[in-house]
Parts: C-alpha cells; structure tokens; sequence
C-alpha cells in the first residue's frame, strides 16, 4: 500500500492451549499491532484433551494475516516485519504423515491424562527390567528413576510428550503402521507449525524442534542437547521420526506463503522458557511465574543442571544460538490454573467473564474455611499423582459462590508457595520477589492473594506479553536486530521498561502457616483417587 511507514519490527505468533495470537513488537516492546482468535478444543472422554493441529495451523495463518492487516491501518507497511519467533504449548504431542505432511490423528494435550496406564506400566518396567544405560549395563528400582531424570531432568508422567506418542503408536493402527513403515513424523507444536509454515507446501521437508521443547519430551539428554539413544530404545520409537534439534535462537528457515512470506523464522522457543526470557530472567537465581491455563515457574540456573530432590524438574532456559552453552531452570508446573475460572464461568456459571472473578473473590474477605484442590488432571509439581482428584473441602450451609470463587485462587496461590518452598531448598536460594505474567495477573485480587500467602512481593510488569515477548527477543537476536544479544543482558536495557507494580504481603506470618496447614491436609485428602494400571 502506498503511503506506508517503513520500520524494523519483529514479530511473535504464539500458538497457546487454547487461542493462537500474532503480536508485532518494536524494539522497545511496544506492541504495534496484534491479533489474537481461540481455535476448537476436543475433550471425547473424561481427562482427554485434544487439538486438531491442522485448524492450529489455520489459526495461526489467520492471525498472522490479521496482525499485518492491522499493522497498515496504523501505517505501517508489513515489511517491516524483519523476522519472527514461534512460541508453543510445550508437552502437547503431534503425530504426522511423512510423505503427505497429514496429521494421523488429533494431537494430544499436555493437560491430557489418558496416559495414567502408560506410566504405570514404564513405572513397572524400571522396577522390574530397568533402564539399559550401557549395553547389557541397566539400572532399576531407584537406580532407574535416577538414572533416567539425570538424562533427561524428567521423571515418567502423563504429563510429558514422549508417553503421549507412545499410546498414540498402541491405540492408533494408523500410527502404529506409520512408524513401521518409517512415514511417521512426531514433534510438538513448535515442529509441527515450523514444518506447514516453512517447508511442507514448498517441498522442503524442513523438520526441525528447539531444545527447549525437547526437553519436555523425556527423550533429550539434557547435557548434550541430543535425542538419547537409550531413551529411545526404552520407549521403542524410531530415530528417524524426530525432528531435527535447533537452539532457540537461529535462522531455520523461511515462511513459505501468506502475508510474511520470504521473513525469516528465527526463534523457537517453549512458551514458558519464553516467559522467561520475555521477563528478562536471563540470570542464575532469577525467577517467573506465568499464570495462564497452568501455571509455570522457572528459576534460572544459570549454565548449570540442577537436579531436584525436592518434586521439581530441570529443563532446557534457553539456547542463545547453534553451538552456544546453553541455559538452565529448575521448573515447577500447575496444571490448573486460569482453567480452573473458566470452569467456574463456563461448567458452573458462577460469573459471566473470567473478569468478574476479582470482583466475586473480593466480595468475601476470606473462603470461609473452603479449600479447592484443583486437580482436574492429577497434581503436578511438586506432588506428582497423576491420580489425584479435584476437591472442595471444608463446605457448609455458610458457603457461597464467593468462597467457592476465592478458594480457586488460593489454590493457585498454594500451588505456587509449595513449588517455591521446593526451589528454595533446591538452590538454597531465598526468594525475594516474583516476576509474574499471564491472564491471571490482570486481577489485583488474584496478585493481593498470591502475596498473602506466599508471604513474598508479587511484582508485575505493565507489558505482560511476556511470552510473546522472549520468542521475538529470540528471533530478533538470531539476525541482530536492535543489537540484542541473549549472552549480554545490557543490549536488551530498552525492552520492556514501563513501570511495573508490586503487591506486597499483608498477612502475618501465623495467618499464612495456619492457611498453609490447611492446604496440605487438603492435598493429602486428594491423593490417590484414581490409580493407573500397568498393562
């Protein structure tokens, strides 16, 4: 279009649980243009969660267009889009064709719990034949567990993708016969839209994963970056179905078609290392926490692995481009969190709008002795039960809606002490503050609670995109736009620098242990509701 602006933007489709959104930043991390749309979620039997990859894809291309769209009428030429990042739900598993570039069957979400009787059986498999580290060398019992979280920094859960393909390959015939013929390709989504976009309609075959993703998987060695021989063969699957591994930060291709086609892709990053680097928490000892459907907190680690004895998993941060050293976090998830409101919307209709939970929470000064133990999908960490069930506890002719709405961010607010009580004795590192994004975080009462009963400063940044955010610092670092540079934090001095607000503890310390005692009983009673079965 004539008349346009010409600029140096970058851009960051993030492709999230439930909505897909494009944001186009400048180097300021201003936002110039956006647009975010929600796409179909499939839930066929109780604890299934599934996505259709191909309306992901559809999705994204959509608000990819839109974004550009918008970005003229506030007179800017799209060109000006130099680059974009991809950032992704992460566990989420994808399975499709090699030769037609097809999805097999619908991916399965990270939320989904189908898997209990997978894990129970590779559970059984450790203890009985163990994990071969070594030809004819294997480990079992506690040795096996160990042995295989050191390679990974995982333990066996529903929760990681690696369980996911594999009840895809037992379940599916049609997956089952793809692998056998070598015309199965796996990734998550990060792979799976890198491969629609880039290559597949261009003919390239371009099937690539980033680190960060693929720590998530169970089947990466956390110290070499490299798909691990000897997870393979303990999961059965094929070499050749894996995507290539990049680092976070690189140049892997270009869009094939659609509004930006010929920019380049050079970020891809899991959605919560995003987070992370989005929040500037480049630095060992430094911490986020990203309230969206779950919630995820990273602390950062630095350049070293460590490994959790108290419920918490080691990951990938980042890779700040090919060959480089890469940087770790120690990860604590919840796997319920904003889900848990829209449940309260859209199951119980008790408000209208996600938004009208503040003012509902905040229509009671406390949840009148209530505890929601939110575990729709099993606990995460650092309680790891995939059987574990959802529950209230503590009703009585005195309850209301109110309570009920109040409980369910406590629950948030609990889940997130328990994990940080974990890192603290991890790294014995005493935290001072908390850096948070995410839906959530845009009600004051849902921070006010977190600081209650954390007992620590809840500080929130006016930009709270933040995982758009680190997939564009990701991409816009990969060609040296704006001088960023993820190895020298100085250079990102400008990104992100609008005032932010801390919420401050307004509890004493035998409120918050009272609160805190109460919550455990709560856990414990949720404990073991539903066990899997080893086949």
């Amino acid at each position: 279009m004539a008349g346009l602006k010409r600029g140096d933007f970058v851009g960051s489709l993030d492709c999230g649980t439930t909505s897909v959104r494009f944001i186009i930043f400048d180097r300021y991390a201003d936002i110039v243009a956006q647009s975010q749309s929600e796409f179909p979620q499939y839930y066929p039997n109780p604890g299934w969660h599934e996505h259709d990859p191909v309306e992901i894809q559809k999705t994204s291309e959509a608000c990819i267009a839109k974004a550009c769209e918008n970005l003229e009428k506030n007179g800017w030429a799209k060109e000006s889009v130099k680059v974009i990042g991809i950032t992704n739900q992460r566990e989420t598993a994808v399975a499709w064709h090699r030769k037609s570039g097809k999805p097999l069957c619908r991916a399965i979400v990270w939320t989904d719990s189908r898997t209990k009787n997978v894990v129970a059986h590779y559970e059984q498999v450790l203890a009985v034949t163990g994990l071969e580290v070594a030809p004819g060398q294997f480990k079992k019992g506690e040795e096996g567990v160990n042995a295989l979280r050191d390679i990974t920094g995982l333990k066996l859960s529903t929760y990681f993708s690696a369980i996911k393909l594999r009840w895809m390959i037992d379940n599916y015939p049609e997956v089952e016969k793809a692998q056998a013929e070598d015309d199965l390709l796996f990734g998550t989504v990060e792979s799976w839209v890198a491969y629609v976009e880039l290559d597949w309609r261009a003919g390239r075959g371009i099937h690539v994963g980033d680190v960060t993703n693929a720590s998530r998987t169970l089947l990466m060695n956390l110290r070499t970056l490299e798909w691990d021989d000897r997870m393979l063969k303990f999961f059965d699957l094929r070499p050749s179905i894996l995507p290539k591994l990049v680092s976070s930060s690189e140049v892997f291709g270009h869009i094939a078609d659609g509004s930006l086609k010929g920019i380049p892709i050079g970020g891809l990053v899991g959605d919560q290392q995003g987070a992370l680097v989005g929040n500037k928490c480049l630095k060992a000892g430094e911490a986020k926490c990203t309230y969206g459907t779950g919630a995820f907190l990273l602390f950062c680690t630095g350049e070293d692995v460590v490994q959790s004895t108290h419920g918490l998993l080691s990951t990938v941060a980042y890779q700040p481009g090919p060959g480089t050293t890469p940087v770790y976090a120690l990860e604590g998830s919840v796997g319920v969190a904003g889900s848990a409101i829209k449940w309260l919307r859209d199951s119980m209709g008790f408000i209208k709008s996600a938004s009208e939970i503040n003012d509902l929470a905040r229509s009671t000064p406390d949840s009148g002795g209530l505890y929601f133990v939110t575990a729709f999908s099993g606990l995460l960490a650092p309680y790891w039960d995939p059987g574990a069930a959802g529950l209230i506890i503590g009703l009585s002719s005195y309850t209301t809606p109110a309570h009920i709405a109040r409980a369910a961010i406590e629950a948030n607010a609990f889940q997130t002490r328990a994990i940080l009580e974990s890192m603290k004795l991890d790294s014995k590192t005493e935290l001072i503050h908390l850096k948070v994004d995410g839906g959530m975080t845009n009600g004051d009462v849902c921070m006010e609670i977190l600081a209650d009963v954390g007992g620590f400063d809840v500080v929130r940044p006016e930009m709270r995109e933040s995982t758009a955010l680190g997939s564009a610092l990701l991409a816009g670092a990969a060609i040296c736009l704006f001088g960023w540079d993820l190895s020298k934090p100085e250079t990102l001095a400008e990104v992100n620098t609008k005032g932010s607000v801390a919420f401050t503890p307004r509890t004493s310390l035998a409120q918050r242990d009272k609160v805190w005692t109460g919550w455990q009983r709560a856990i414990e009673r949720s404990k073991g509701w539903e066990e899997g079965v080893a086949n």
